[in-house]
């Protein structure tokens, strides 16, 4: 990689990976319509564009980006329940098409879509391999499998080498308190100094934490991968699950118990695909995260 394009570089992960990429001394350019990001989590040394890639013309494309080599896809309204609320909102899914039409018409040599292990629906089995059953239980999650489609056409029928990524519970450093990357982690981390830590359900659901700083590294081993994956799809967790109130006696203090929701029992990534194929293998422990946490606070 020499130049790539983040869209949604302002955002959670978006930033992250923005930040490891300049370390890597990667030429970055940021699109991002802070709808969700924030200006101040763009690094000063990435080129950043303020537009909504659901909306900018092809012409416009073209002509900035005509020398990018990959294309990582993160923008998104990631928010479950507002796609739920809103489901002739189609911007995501506009916004992933023209990101890989242009990918196509500049020439980039490997296009990343970001996608989640919501397309999974409520899992039939555990852990989640690449072969599960997709069952979108919301637009949003609808708008990631349809997405991962049109990556795979666009590998067959445009010869645009595409590979995407079934992201699962993600935490760490920026992380949002709204939208689809919003998990316990973030809500119990909210609620620590305040008390009591508020728990849906029976607190008995299992969930894969994966840290961002390990999702960044998938996206970067995928994007420099030396073979076509041709629309090739990874589960990125890390095969490990906690239950919610195990978290939350990590976190240590009071529990309330009160609030039902309807969600999946369990979610846990089986990593064996892109351990195999990448020889990936997550480094950080959320236990020592959320120590860490708690010591500083």
């Amino acid at each position: 990689m020499q130049k790539v394009i983040v869209t949604g570089g302002a955002g959670f992960i978006g930033s992250n990976l923005v930040d490891e990429l300049i370390k890597q001394e990667v030429e970055v350019i940021v699109l991002d319509n802070l709808s969700s990001g924030k200006k101040e989590n763009i690094n000063p040394r990435a080129v950043f564009y303020e537009c909504d890639v659901s909306k900018m013309s092809m012409d416009t494309f073209t002509y900035l980006f005509k020398d990018v080599d990959t294309v990582f896809h993160l923008a998104a309204t990631p928010q479950v329940q507002y796609s739920i609320e809103n489901p002739t909102d189609n911007n995501n899914l506009h916004s992933l098409i023209n990101m890989l039409e242009v990918s196509r018409l500049i020439g980039a040599k490997r296009f990343v879509f970001s996608s989640s292990s919501a397309v999974y629906g409520n899992p039939k089995y555990t852990p989640i391999d690449e072969n599960h059953p997709i069952n979108p239980l919301s637009p949003y999650a609808l708008h990631k499998s349809i997405g991962e489609q049109y990556c795979k056409l666009y590998s067959d029928v445009y010869d645009l080498d595409t590979v995407c990524l079934r992201y699962f519970n993600v935490y760490g450093n920026r992380m949002p308190k709204e939208g689809a990357y919003k998990s316990v982690i973030s809500v119990f981390k909210e609620q620590y100094n305040k008390q009591p830590l508020n728990i849906v359900n029976d607190g008995e659901q299992k969930r894969d934490f994966i840290h961002v700083n390990d999702i960044i590294q998938a996206n970067i081993l995928v994007a420099n991968f030396t073979k076509n994956h041709k629309g090739d799809i990874f589960n990125v967790g890390t095969g490990q699950a906690y239950t919610v109130n195990e978290i939350a006696d990590m976190f240590g203090g009071n529990k309330k118990y009160g609030e039902k929701r309807i969600e999946p029992k369990n979610s846990i990534a089986d990593t064996a695909k892109i351990d195999l194929d990448l020889d990936f293998k997550p480094k950080n422990k959320l236990k020592t995260w959320i120590n860490t946490f708690t010591e500083e606070n």
